[in-house]
C-alpha cells in the first residue's frame, strides 16, 4: 500500500517536471524576446516549480527506505522536510524577483513596451498552469500528500499569476506606459513570498508534532467509548507521520484486573481505534486504574476538551 502511494507521487512528479520545464522555457525566452519582465519572473516560478518537484522525487526514494536502529518509525518525515523545503525554494524565488522587478522599475522610463507575444505565451501558461494544479490536487487528496498538496496550490497561485501578468501586459501595452510591467512582477513576488510563508507554516505544525485538524481527537474518544469496562481516556497525543498518524492515550480500568485482563482492554482499544480512524501507523495505550492521579501530567488531550461525553 505505501508503495503503491509512493509510485503514484514519483508519477505526478514526473508530470510536474516535465509540464513546469516547457512552460518555464516558453515564459523566460519569450518573456525576454517579447521584453517582458513580469512574464519572464512567472517563467522564473515556474523554474522553481521544477526544482520543487525534483524534491518530491528523491524524497519518495528515502520515504521507502525500511525502518532501522537510527529510524525505527521509519523515513516517511522525509516528506515534510521536503516540503520545508519546498517552501524556501519558493521564498527566495519571491524574494529575488522583488529585487530585480524593483530596480526595473527605478528605470521605467527607458524600457521598452512588450510585445504581444508576451500576452500569447502568459495566455497559453494559465492553461497549462490549470492542468497540473488540477492533476496535482488529483493525486494529493487520493494518496494524502502534503508536498503535492503543496505544489498544487503553488501551481493554482501560478494560475492567478499569470492572469495577472495577463492584465499588467494588456494594460501596458495599450497605454504605453512600460511602468505597469515591474509593478506587476512586484505583486507577482508578494504573492509568491505568501505562499511560501503558508507552506511553511503548514509543514513546521507537522515537525512540531502538531496536527491541523484538531477532529481527530473527537474520532479517538469516540472509538474508545465504545469499548466497555475502559473509561476516562486522557493524556492522548495525536501526531502526523507524512499521511499516517501516530496516537498515544492513557485509559483507565477496574483496578482488580489481572495485568493480562487490562492488556486485552488496550488491545480492544487499538483495534477499535484501527477500526475508525484510516492510516493508522502505530498506537500505544498505557493502563491505568480508575481514580488514578499523577501529579505533573501536563501533556496530552482528554474528552473532557471535546463534546464526546
Amino acid at each position: 500500500m505505501l508503495n503503491q502511494r509512493l509510485k503514484q507521487i514519483q508519477v505526478a512528479s514526473w508530470v510536474g517536471i516535465i509540464g513546469n520545464s516547457i512552460l518555464a522555457l516558453l515564459k523566460v525566452s519569450l518573456g525576454l524576446i517579447s521584453g517582458s519582465l513580469a512574464v519572464v519572473g512567472d517563467g522564473i516560478d515556474s523554474a522553481t516549480d521544477i526544482l520543487s518537484f525534483l524534491i518530491i522525487f528523491f524524497a519518495t526514494r528515502i520515504m521507502s527506505k525500511a525502518p532501522d536502529k537510527k529510524h525505527p518509525y521509519g523515513h516517511l518525515r522525509a516528506e515534510t522536510l521536503a516540503t520545508l523545503i519546498i517552501a524556501f525554494i519558493i521564498l527566495f524565488a519571491g524574494i529575488q524577483l522583488m529585487f530585480t522587478s524593483i530596480i526595473k522599475l527605478a528605470s521605467a522610463n527607458r524600457t521598452e513596451i512588450p510585445s504581444l507575444l508576451a500576452i500569447i505565451v502568459t495566455f497559453f501558461s494559465v492553461f497549462g498552469k490549470l492542468f497540473l494544479s488540477i492533476y496535482q490536487f488529483k493525486i494529493a487528496k487520493k494518496t494524502k500528500s502534503s508536498m503535492l498538496n503543496a505544489n498544487g496550490r503553488n501551481m493554482l497561485s501560478d494560475i492567478f499569476i499569470s492572469l495577472g501578468v495577463l492584465v499588467g501586459l494588456l494594460f501596458t501595452i495599450t497605454l504605453k506606459m512600460p511602468l505597469i510591467d515591474p509593478m506587476v512582477a512586484i505583486l507577482i513576488s508578494i504573492w509568491i513570498v505568501r505562499t511560501a510563508i503558508h507552506i511553511f507554516l503548514e509543514a513546521n505544525t507537522e515537525l512540531m508534532e502538531g496536527i491541523e485538524d484538531t477532529s481527530i481527537y473527537e474520532e479517538v474518544f469516540t472509538a474508545v467509548k465504545k469499548v466497555k469496562n475502559v473509561s476516562n481516556p486522557h493524556r492522548t497525543r495525536v501526531r502526523k507521520l507524512s499521511n499516517l498518524y501516530l496516537i498515544d492515550i492513557d485509559i483507565e480500568v477496574d483496578g482488580e484486573l489481572t495485568v493480562a485482563e487490562g492488556h486485552q482492554l488496550a488491545v480492544k482499544v487499538e483495534k477499535a481505534l484501527r477500526q475508525s480512524i484510516d492510516n493508522l501507523y502505530d498506537v500505544a495505550v498505557h493502563v491505568e486504574p480508575v481514580g488514578n492521579i499523577e501529579i505533573g501530567e501536563k501533556y496530552g488531550l482528554s474528552s473532557k476538551e471535546f463534546a464526546c461525553d
